[in-house]
């Protein structure tokens, strides 16, 4: 082999520019993300004796979690109302952003920026900021909500909404999809806008009408960004915490029907009122949290990202 070959053949020098740019954002994920979640689960194997020194106990929060008759029916009830609020967004938040998405792909439509705008700002809006102007919008007594069924003549229907156990929960889901349906949307705008237009073309070509279109074309096409906002939805929803807080406390009243893990993570952990907080039992649950989540990231990896490798080969 001659030199020349063997400079050819060399090994080419570690890229340690690399790691210069990756360290920084390593190291901040590393003590703001990774540790605290490896420290939480490390204190939800411990419970505190006698004399309050924290003993290794193994899985045995997690069985008195699910076991106990004081803990059992709270985590349960808080499971539910995190599937409900989950389901909500799933069938009405995702949908509405399609939906906006494929007008707004439209060349048909004037001011498509515009509509873009208004829409996607309330995502930018703090969420303590839309939970109080929502909780002053739906207020019996001062609210406007009541002034607004009267246009349509339906006043009688007007309720405290936030008040009852039958649709707070609806309710604070359905203002969580007014804030966050930009998103999706703007999610779902950019994979319909990246289609080559010769495909839409053709398709008109041969006949093809403007619903056939987008569903056997387009939508099939943006399926790996529908599986994307999915999983995205449902992290988003069992980390809910602070629209919930901001309009019902910490006691996600009325009578904890608007319960979700995240509060209920936040009152055994710290407290609330007369209930002492409880920093094992809280890390318990936080590992609950973790363990949700991981299982539906997982079951997006291998069901629904394998599924599309399928559909493409």
């Amino acid at each position: 082999m001659t030199s020349a070959n063997r400079a050819t053949h060399r090994r080419k020098p570690f890229p340690v520019h690399i790691l210069v740019f990756l360290a920084p954002a390593f190291i901040v994920y590393t003590l703001f993300m990774i540790y605290p979640l490896l420290d939480s689960l490390r204190l939800s194997l411990y419970a505190p004796d006698v004399s309050r020194q924290e003993v290794f106990v193994g899985l045995d929060n997690y069985e008195r979690l699910v076991t106990d008759e004081l803990w059992q029916p709270r985590v349960e009830g808080a499971i539910k109302n995190n599937l409900v609020f989950f389901a909500i967004h799933m069938l009405v938040q995702n949908p509405i952003g399609l939906m906006l998405a494929a007008l707004l792909s439209s060349q048909f439509i004037r001011g498509r920026a515009i509509y873009r705008t208004l829409i996607f700002t309330p995502t930018v809006l703090s969420v303590v900021l839309v939970g109080f102007i929502w909780r002053m919008i739906l207020s019996p007594l001062w609210g406007i909500s009541t002034d607004f069924l009267d246009v349509f003549g339906l006043a009688e229907y007007d309720r405290p909404w936030l008040g009852l156990e039958g649709t707070a929960l609806p309710a604070l889901s359905l203002i969580s999809v007014w804030q966050w349906v930009g998103i999706p949307m703007m999610l779902f705008l950019a994979a319909l806008i990246s289609i080559p237009d010769e495909l839409i073309e053709a398709a008109r070509v041969d006949g093809a009408t403007a619903w056939s279109v987008f569903w056997q074309i387009r939508f099939r096409l943006i399926l790996p960004t529908v599986g994307i906002v999915g999983v995205l939805t449902f992290v988003g929803n069992f980390n809910a915490f602070d629209l919930i807080y901001t309009t019902q406390k910490a006691t996600a009243g009325p009578n904890y029907s608007t319960d979700i893990l995240g509060t209920f993570f936040y009152r055994t952990f710290f407290g609330v009122q007369l209930q002492p907080g409880n920093p094992t039992m809280g890390a318990t649950v936080a590992g609950v949290m973790f363990l949700i989540i991981l299982a539906g990231v997982l079951l997006y990896m291998f069901g629904w990202q394998r599924r599309m490798l399928q559909i493409e080969l």
